[in-house]
């Protein structure tokens, strides 16, 4: 069971972040454990892990502020280990160094700031910039099939929601604009073929101004004019 000295300590910090937020930062805990907070770190711009949200769990000892809590990350995220303890100095790992000024606010913004550093330590992972960004991009969807992150932070979710709807009706309109161009298109192969038989129809019937009379027409006529000729010799 946690300290009153403890509970009266993460009860003012939470207030303190209500009333001036952090920014990149939400945390807020548990609404059965005081000892228990869930955080989300928005990836800050120009950095690989921009427009991601990772979702994590800091676990605070009965003793806080004078002992220090424990720091995991949930979100797949290409710099920590997912569910796993996280070597900071400001973390359960150095307790040598853990200083009891130090806050929610301070830890996290620590951990935001470690998070886009190179160094190595206890629980990191070693990726590209393109898979950071590639789990960037799919970091909000993971954590809305978290229960606890939905109950917790129900305006991510709604983030979330509305990100959805904006891509439907992205969707939709390129839908449709695939569709006006395909009958476009059409329209177009239409008309040229309309153009193409119109062209041999009209080269047809020139062709056929331009034939010939036919030999045995020729051949007739002249029977027909010679037979005619020779009708008053025939009388005489």
């Amino acid at each position: 069971m946690a300290e009153k000295a403890c509970v009266k300590r993460l009860q003012k910090e939470f207030r303190a972040l209500c009333k001036e937020p952090v920014s990149h930062i939400v945390a807020r805990p548990s609404p059965n454990n005081i000892l228990e907070w869930y955080y989300v770190l928005e990836g800050s711009e120009g950095t690989p892990f921009a427009g991601g949200y990772y979702y994590g769990r800091i676990t605070f000892p009965s003793e806080y502020p004078f002992k220090p809590p424990s720091i995991r990350m949930t979100t797949p995220n290409g710099r920590f280990m997912t569910d796993t303890k996280i070597c900071l100095s400001m973390s359960d790992f150095h307790p040598e160094s853990w200083n009891p000024m130090w806050s929610v606010s301070s830890i996290l913004t620590g951990l935001l700031s470690f998070m886009m550093d190179k160094s190595p330590t206890t629980g990191s992972v070693s990726t590209s910039v393109e898979d950071k960004q590639c789990l960037a991009k799919t970091s909000l969807a993971f954590n809305c099939k978290n229960p606890t992150f939905r109950k917790v932070f129900p305006e991510y979710v709604e983030k979330y929601q509305q990100q959805l709807a904006e891509q439907a009706q992205l969707d939709a309109l390129s839908l449709r604009a695939k569709e006006e161009s395909s009958v476009l298109k059409t329209e177009t192969l239409d008309n040229s073929t309309q153009d193409k038989l119109a062209k041999a129809e009209d080269g047809e019937r020139r062709r056929n101004r331009k034939q010939p009379v036919p030999t045995w027409v020729l051949l007739l006529l002249f029977s027909i004019f010679g037979l005619v000729m020779s009708l008053p010799l025939l009388e005489h």
